[in-house]
């Protein structure tokens, strides 16, 4: 284990490269929609068109991540950072200069296959502090995120409306380059002080063990739930806004705006939520962040204006925001060091294929009965699913 100092210091090196490339994301993923209806597609098609460019991401990022995550553990989680980070940088220079959704669908499925920067960096989080500190160095990671949440909307929906979507993606690539930059030079691989020595393992021998550990497995699930629920947001919500004041015009910039405030209420709890955890147990923490979520999102399947729906997405900011972290600092505390990047990797791939359910079935839902019934669905589910988790674990006091 690093030197408490030099741990620290990887922690915020790599929070401030996660807040760049949670900027970039989130400068560019909401307005996907609004891009396709600039290269041509009709607006009678563009929401399921917007499902498919969406989802083959995260279907190729989903098949890579088991990859990239023995990679990382048996070549460095530091080699793994930079290759996502340049990959992800050209993929977004090439989405600036595409001519119809064929290419955009083209470049997107290059931007899952140089996926990988996020579960590298937070290996890296992890192994970087004592495990006692575990869940505050997640929680400082995760409020970078936030950050990124609150600035990249804004950002992507002044750029937008001034110069257009394309300058947006050359500006997210250089940030990209930037970030890698900053793990080359300043970043240390962190040491697992006396954890095992790393064995070289098959993806089914690595997915047998997480097989016989059932936490490691109900933890997965979350993960693929939780990205299919917000994943069948974040496609649509350009739409919905749009929709909710009777014209697209503008639904860019006052969709990011409603977006950074939820995400700068998020900032606000995100290390409540840590030390909850810490204090009482990630499962119960887990429990209440998506009884919180799913209520309020639920109620913003009800049309009554922008209003209503941006309050509401400040609750849904308050809540939506533990539950990521919550995970990963469960997921941290029951896997040993020298296994951690292979099993953050499935938790990649289980976040990626949530992501490409999500949208396909967003778009579905909102094809045949609307789109303010997707946040009904949502809504239902994460309740659900909160459900779930106190009956498997809380109730049953495994998390203690």
């Amino acid at each position: 284990m690093a030197d408490a100092r030099g741990g620290m210091r990887n922690v915020w090196l790599l929070t401030g490269c996660m807040t760049g490339l949670s900027i970039c994301y989130t400068m560019l993923i909401p307005f996907l929609p609004v891009y396709l209806l600039e290269l041509g597609v009709g607006h009678d098609s563009v929401a399921i068109w917007s499902g498919v460019v969406f989802s083959i991401t995260f279907f190729v990022a989903g098949v890579m991540a088991p990859i990239w995550g023995r990679m990382a553990d048996t070549k460095g989680k530091k080699l793994m950072a930079i290759r996502a980070g340049i990959l992800i940088g050209i993929s977004y220079i090439l989405t600036g200069f595409v001519q119809d959704a064929w290419q955009l669908f083209a470049t997107r499925a290059l931007m899952g296959f140089a996926n990988g920067f996020m579960p590298a960096a937070m290996t890296m989080v992890s192994l970087s502090v004592p495990k006692e500190k575990t869940g505050t160095a997640l929680g400082i990671f995760q409020t970078g995120l936030i950050v990124g949440n609150v600035i990249g909307p804004l950002l992507g929906g002044l750029i937008e409306a001034v110069v257009g979507m394309r300058p947006v993606f050359f500006i997210a690539g250089g940030v990209l380059f930037i970030a890698s930059a900053v793990v080359f030079f300043f970043v240390k691989e962190p040491h697992m002080g006396d954890a095992q020595p790393v064995k070289t393992t098959s993806f089914r021998e690595d997915w047998n063990f997480v097989k016989g550990r059932k936490v490691l497995t109900d933890l997965l699930w979350l993960y693929f739930i939780m990205q299919a629920a917000i994943l069948m947001l974040q496609p649509i919500l350009a739409l919905y806004v749009g929709q909710l004041q009777g014209t697209m015009e503008g639904a860019a910039l006052l969709a990011g705006t409603i977006l950074s405030v939820g995400g700068l209420a998020g900032t606000v709890t995100t290390n409540i939520w840590a030390a909850f955890g810490q204090r009482k147990g990630y499962f119960k923490a887990v429990f209440y962040a998506l009884c919180g979520t799913g209520i309020f999102l639920f109620l913003q399947s009800m049309p009554f204006g922008i209003t209503w729906f941006g309050s509401l997405q400040i609750l849904v900011g308050c809540f939506i925001v533990g539950v990521n972290p919550l995970l990963s600092a469960a997921l941290a505390h029951y896997t040993e060091p020298a296994f951690r990047g292979r099993v953050f990797g499935m938790a990649t791939t289980a976040n990626q294929f949530g992501c490409m359910v999500g949208p396909l079935f967003a778009s579905g839902v909102t094809t045949f009965f609307g789109i303010q019934y997707v946040f009904l669905v949502t809504g239902v589910l994460l309740m659900f699913v909160a459900y779930q988790v106190y009956q498997r674990r809380v109730k049953a006091a495994d998390a203690f």
